[in-house]
């Protein structure tokens, strides 16, 4: 088992990350003290009865009718199946979510389980609501490998109904190295199959922190991975003038605040979004943040990334890769705090999915109604290729439920 060393100081996505393997290092806050996380009761180990296990049922059943017709049917068949099926999917997911704080609340057997707060509104997903033009005003590299890139828009109204804190974008590139913005009305999904892929412009999902509306103020980290990808040498090279295309924002995950304490884990990919968590805490909340980096030199200083000190109950601790480190055992190794735990685990798919899911939900036994747990990228794969092998899990998901 890798050793994770650990120091306390007093008081205190396009490109993939580069893959896995730490050594661990927790930091307090100093004294002195702006793009795929789902809840909701709709999975397993949700609530039973009621809407919740009707819909559940209907649900099953639709699945396996639809894997019917797509097994026996073309290959357009089945790809309308699967689209057919996912719109259902997240249909219900959506009127499930709207009865959390009921269902939460309604008396059970063994005792009245305490209401949890609703999930943000989630608004168009991408790729088929509006666009916004976005302008770089600066830039600024946050450590070697990290640059946060600020922008303006004379209109962010699309942000205006989104208080989620994993609120993302797809940012819009042309292939040709031309203005994106004549994809402004392009409706992504329905292009995809219809639109000969030369023809499509190239699409990355990032995380939008610290918008402004009244400001027409974003900003978006870029992780840079030297000439590979498109949107990283997009950012390394970009200056003030430059012009992108977003289309959003989507999101579903803000920090519960009926929460005894919060569990933020992920990697470079999922940094922001656990920035903008870190953001709304009250002063008063008790949290612990791992997130895995190269090594101690690409350890960013959260309180500087957010611009403000973090309240005094946030522990932070970075697992390197290049020691070996691995977000899993430093998990089990941290401390438990007391009560009840809200968690965000988000990065590599195959860690946050296919091993720290189980052991969160499994071993610690945390309610999946408060885990937003989910894969952001996969090794060795594109985002084009990450969304079909996602796409293809949460297939099989369903086939077994």
């Amino acid at each position: 088992m890798t050793k994770h060393h650990h120091r306390d100081v007093p008081g205190h996505a396009d490109e993939t990350p580069t893959p896995t393997s730490g050594r661990r290092r927790d930091r307090g806050r100093p004294d002195d003290r702006g793009p795929r996380g789902r809840r909701g009761p709709g999975g397993p180990g949700g609530p039973r009865g009621g809407a919740d296990s009707s819909l559940r049922d209907e649900l099953g059943e639709l699945h396996h009718l639809v894997r019917q017709i797509g097994r026996g049917g073309s290959d357009a068949q089945r790809d309308a199946a699967v689209a057919l099926l996912a719109e259902t999917r997240r249909a219900l997911h959506g009127v499930l979510a709207t009865e959390v704080t009921d269902l939460a609340a309604a008396p059970r057997e063994d005792g009245p389980r305490p209401a949890r707060a609703a999930r943000p509104p989630r608004g168009e997903r991408p790729g088929r609501g509006g666009s916004t033009r976005l302008t770089v005003t600066r830039t600024e590299s946050l450590v070697p490998g990290l640059r946060r890139v600020w922008f303006h828009s004379e209109d962010l109204s699309a942000f205006a109904s989104s208080d989620a804190t994993d609120r993302y974008v797809k940012l819009v590139f042309a292939r040709d190295g031309g203005d994106p913005t004549r994809f402004a009305d392009l409706d992504l999904r329905a292009a995809r199959g219809t639109v000969p892929d030369e023809e499509l412009p190239v699409v990355r999902t990032y995380t939008a922190l610290f918008p402004d509306v009244e400001a027409g103020t974003l900003a978006i980290d870029f992780v840079l991975h030297g000439d590979e990808g498109v949107a990283g040498p997009w950012a390394a090279a970009a200056e003030p003038g430059d012009v992108l295309l977003a289309k959003g924002p989507g999101g579903g995950y803000r920090p519960d605040p009926s929460a005894d304490w919060y569990l933020l884990v992920g990697d470079e990919a999922a940094l922001p979004a656990v920035l903008s968590a870190l953001d709304v805490l009250p002063d008063a909340a008790v949290a612990r943040v791992l997130i895995l980096v190269q090594d101690e030199a690409h350890e960013p200083d959260l309180a500087a990334a957010l611009g403000r000190p973090l309240p005094a109950g946030v522990q932070v601790g970075f697992v390197h890769r290049a020691a070996g480190g691995d977000l899993l055992e430093a998990v089990r190794e941290m401390d438990w705090p007391e009560g009840v735990v809200d968690a965000f685990v988000h990065g590599e798919a195959e860690a946050t999915m296919k091993r720290l899911r189980p052991y969160l939900i499994g071993e610690r036994g945390v309610d999946r109604r408060a885990a937003s747990i989910s894969g952001y990228w996969r090794e060795g794969r594109t985002e084009d290729g990450f969304r079909d092998w996602k796409r293809a899990q949460a297939d099989d998901e369903g086939a077994t439920r």
